[in-house]
This record gives C-alpha cells, structure tokens and sequence, in this order.
C-alpha cells in the first residue's frame, strides 16, 4: 500500500461534511449511551495508561460510562482494525500510537486497515520520550562512551522488537551517531528490562517513563533521553542532543483517533474533553507527569495539531524503516 503525503495529512486532518438531518441530529444529542476506547495493546503499558486516563476525563466530561477494550496483536494492527471498522458515530474511539498509526504502513508488507483513510484525528494526548538505559557492567555514563566502546566491539542494543518505536528510534540514532551497535530485539520493553540489569546486553533504547524506576534504583543507568530538554522527574539525565547528537528526537506518542466521516460536531467535543481535561495542573496532566510522560501542547490536543504531528512522524518513520532494511521502500 502506498500513501501519499498529501492524501495522508489530508485523510487525518478531514472530519468530513455531514449531509444526513438523522445524522446531525444524532451528532447534537451526542453522547446518549456508553462510548467505548479501544486500546491496541496490553493493559499496563503507556496506551493503556494514557486511554483509562482518557476514559475518566471522557465520562467526567460527557456523563456517559465509557468502557476500555484492549485489543493486542501486530503491532496494534488487531484494535486499529477494529476500530477503523467500526460505525462513525463517536461510539467507538481508538488511542492511536507510532505502532498502528506512523509504523506499520511501512514494516508490514500487508495491512488489513489503512491508517491514511480510516481514520480522522482528535487529539494528541501525551508524549513519552526515549531514552538509553545502559547496564551497569557496560561501563558506559554517556554518549561519548557509548561511541568509544562500539568502536572496540559491537554494542548490543534491545528494543521492544522490530519495527516498534523504539527500534525506529535506534536506527536513526545508529545514522546520528556513527556508533557500531547490534539490535537485540524483543517482545516488551518490560521482558527486556531483567537482561539489561543483570548485564546480558549492554543496554537499550526503550522509553523514558519505562526505564526511569530502574535509573532512579541504579540497577541501571539512564545514559541520555531523545527530547528536547530534560525531564523534571530526573534533571540529572541529559538530553542526546546535549552529548552532541544535535536535535535528535524519538518518542513514543499517544492520541485520539475516530473513524473516518465521524461527524465534526462529535470530534470537536471530544477533542474539547481533551483540551479542558489536560489543562497544565489539573489531575490528569499531573497523572501523566508522574509516569515519565509530557503532556501534549495546546496545539497538539487540536485535530489540526495531531494531524500535524503524526505527519511528521509518519516520514521519521519512513527513513527510519528504510535505514533499517524493513518492509516498503
């Protein structure tokens, strides 16, 4: 499947006329029975964390209950689906991830859903940086050691398998740096973390807010984060740019996403419960900032803002698919 940037940005950004009275009548009585989330991965990991966060503001918000569905598999390929497949009525929400929304057009040579037509944004949610865990019989403090050590032997890097963010991440840093490093892959940032500690790899590319715990516990060490300034949570970290990997980014990011042709008129309410619910002090926000994540910026929580976004890190994720050898060209 080939996409266009054009008809990408397009399709994200389109919220679609409404024609129908039934339908626009349907739209102004919006919500009137319970909303469901699909989350397109496990329950415990960052867009599971961020969906429930979501949920709660959506039934504060709405007064409707709303129930959280997770539906793992291919790289949030099964819930994307599902989604995409559902009725455009604002019944059924998918938080929307690098995984099924920038990655997968470009690692997976076939896709039942297309994430450039399927879907249409709402908002961003919350951000989490990547960062370099390294273990503590590597030796290694900063970048400048990384780089020297891969010139004496290769170092072994994991991520949360091939084709996830974090290996996507890895490769452009690969590309940044110079640095001889080997992929390790694996399946959750969460299997990888024991081998890390005890020293079976070197280290990692993995997310901030996953490897923070084990920084602050100095069972390993946090070398460098990929974002543009330093965490509140551990100000002692740098950032990659800061050791010289200027203006390198990655980051795995969370967002709201409907059916395509969902009516405007529902979009701009949800994204509303977005905006006014991750308002800067407000209990949400703060639940994200003390997981690792940052909360997305004004413009972000936008339907134009996400869209925007995610085109950005769609074509990060075609050079960095391409610099990995993986699916289409």
């Amino acid at each position: 499947m080939t996409v266009s940037r054009r008809t990408f940005v397009m399709s994200l950004a389109a919220m679609g006329a409404v024609g129908l009275p039934s339908v626009r009548a349907a739209a102004q009585a919006y919500p009137d029975k319970p909303i469901r989330v699909v989350v397109p991965f496990a329950a415990g990991g960052n867009a599971d964390i961020n969906g429930r966060i979501f949920a709660d503001l959506v039934f504060k918000a709405l007064g409707q209950p709303v129930v959280v569905e997770n539906k793992a598999g291919a790289g949030g390929g099964v819930g994307a689906e599902f989604a995409a497949r559902a009725a455009p009525d604002g019944y059924t929400l998918l938080i929307g991830s690098n995984g099924p929304l920038t990655v997968n057009p470009f690692v997976n040579t076939s896709m039942s859903y297309d994430p450039a037509n399927d879907f249409a944004a709402v908002g961003m949610l919350s951000y989490t940086p990547h960062g370099l865990l390294m273990a503590n019989k590597s030796g290694v403090k900063n970048l400048a050691d990384l780089v020297a050590l891969s010139k004496t032997r290769p170092v072994t890097l994991a991520t949360s398998g091939v084709g996830s963010a974090t290996h996507m991440t890895l490769e452009r840093f690969k590309q940044a740096t110079g640095a001889n490093l080997t992929h390790v892959p694996y399946k959750s940032s969460g299997v990888l973390l024991p081998d890390v500690i005890a020293g079976n790899i070197d280290g990692a590319m993995t997310e901030f807010a996953t490897s923070l715990e084990q920084h602050k516990g100095n069972s390993a060490r946090i070398i460098g984060i990929a974002a543009a300034n330093r965490s509140k949570l551990a100000p002692d970290i740098a950032t990659l740019d800061e050791q010289g990997a200027k203006g390198f980014i990655g980051q795995s990011f969370v967002g709201v996403v409907v059916p395509v042709k969902t009516p405007p008129e529902i979009i701009a309410k949800l994204q509303a419960v977005i905006a006014d619910g991750l308002k800067p002090g407000s209990p949400a926000a703060e639940k994200f900032i003390s997981t690792g994540s940052e909360v997305a910026s004004p413009e972000q929580m936008t339907s134009a803002g996400f869209a925007a976004f995610i085109k950005r890190d769609y074509e990060d994720m075609r050079e960095a698919a391409r610099l990995a050898g993986l699916g289409k060209k």
